[in-house]
């Protein structure tokens, strides 16, 4: 058995390392990928373009203004000049929001009355729309407050504001609440999944196409045998994937590794073995290369959705919520989030875990199972 199994280990190193694009696609893409990707996913809003139309153009105006700009969220692009510019700016999307101040603001101010102030938002975002609005209200709440320990001051000589309870917050797990902690090792999983599962759902059909799948079963070699040589050649392919690019997720993207290495390391391996049995199913029940490439499309791109990489999975309809529980996606990324983050152990992942094992195995012995029917 095992020198079968050796046999089978030799032939696929030896078919995948062949043709150096082959090499650079394993192991260059996924890091290429993890950069770009790394980069692309966040959701942090700063440096917004905003527009300013300023009827009343006073001191107290002009500090508002002001404190948009300094804030480090709102760039001040435009000056406007009249209404009409308004939609225009909006219409093109040179403008994501319209500060917009009506004659009469400062004297409105001075006169202790309710002095009202318009934010136009694009709200063709919505996440964007409401973070950029939260952004907004702390701006003004902040000048108000100002304002009016100025007039305190200015009327009474000393500042004689009532007591006020202050709300000091602490973010647990991400301090600083940047959103590439929490996005980046979303990017892992969807990387070494992607690779692994593309690896393996050609393995079979490609011995198909190509006619080699004759002289394999006249062979003593058994389904089992056969489905072992084909999984740990690319188990050990994901694993060296899986370290490349945790390697660019710490040292270049600096996304602290708060829990144990060797625990998800373990749960890199479950998840890299059940990535490819489910490619192996794939590539048993297909009959052309093209139609396990579509396949496997067809099977991922869900499978990301629904793995909460980017929506959680508590805000999708309960239904929903019920088809993940047999997503390996979903399972792995709270392992992977969970390490990273928050640095907990098996005595809280172990739920996880035993998710993914079962699913391994599962999806394993029906890749054995169908390529015994292929016999």
């Amino acid at each position: 058995m095992f020198s079968r199994v050796r046999q089978m280990l030799i032939k696929e190193f030896i078919q995948v390392f062949r043709d150096p694009r082959m090499r650079m696609v394993t192991f260059v893409i996924p890091c290429l990928q993890t950069l770009i990707i790394g980069y692309a996913v966040s959701t942090d809003v700063k440096h917004v373009r905003t527009a300013v139309l300023d009827f009343d153009n006073s001191r107290q105006s002009r500090d508002l203004i002001a404190d948009f700009a300094q804030s480090g969220y709102f760039d001040v692009k435009y000056r406007l000049q009249r209404d009409a510019q308004v939609r225009e700016v909006l219409d093109r999307g040179q403008a994501t929001v319209v500060l917009y101040i009506r004659h009469g603001f400062a004297e409105e101010l001075r006169a202790g009355r309710q002095a009202q102030l318009q934010m136009l938002i694009d709200g063709t975002d919505s996440n964007t729309a409401s973070v950029v609005l939260g952004y907004a209200v702390k701006i003004a709440s902040a000048y108000s407050e100002n304002l009016l320990v100025e007039q305190f001051e200015s009327r009474l000589g000393a500042i004689l504001l009532p007591g006020r309870p202050e709300l000091r917050t602490r973010a647990w797990f991400n301090e600083n609440l940047e959103s590439r902690n929490f996005f980046v090792p979303g990017v892992l999983v969807i990387v070494v999944s992607l690779i692994t599962l593309l690896l393996t759902s050609m393995a079979v059909v490609r011995e198909k196409e190509i006619g080699t799948i004759e002289q394999i079963l006249v062979t003593p070699i058994t389904p089992a045998e056969f489905i072992l040589g084909k999984t740990l050649p690319f188990a050990v392919i994901g694993a060296v994937v899986a370290v490349l690019v945790t390697a660019v997720g710490v040292f270049w993207f600096e996304v602290p590794l708060h829990g144990s290495p060797l625990l998800l390391a373990a749960g890199t391996g479950l998840h890299v073995l059940a990535m490819l049995a489910a490619g192996l199913l794939i590539s048993t029940v297909s009959r052309t290369q093209q139609q396990a490439m579509i396949t496997t499309f067809f099977f991922f791109f869900p499978a990301m959705l629904l793995s909460g990489f980017a929506f959680p999975v508590a805000n999708m309809p309960e239904v929903v919520q019920y088809l993940t529980l047999v997503n390996p996606l979903r399972y792995f990324l709270e392992i992977i989030r969970a390490i990273f983050l928050a640095g907990v152990g098996i005595e809280i992942l172990w739920p996880q875990f035993l998710a993914l094992s079962m699913m391994a195995v599962v999806l394993l012995t029906l890749a054995v199972r169908r390529f015994h029917k292929t016999l």
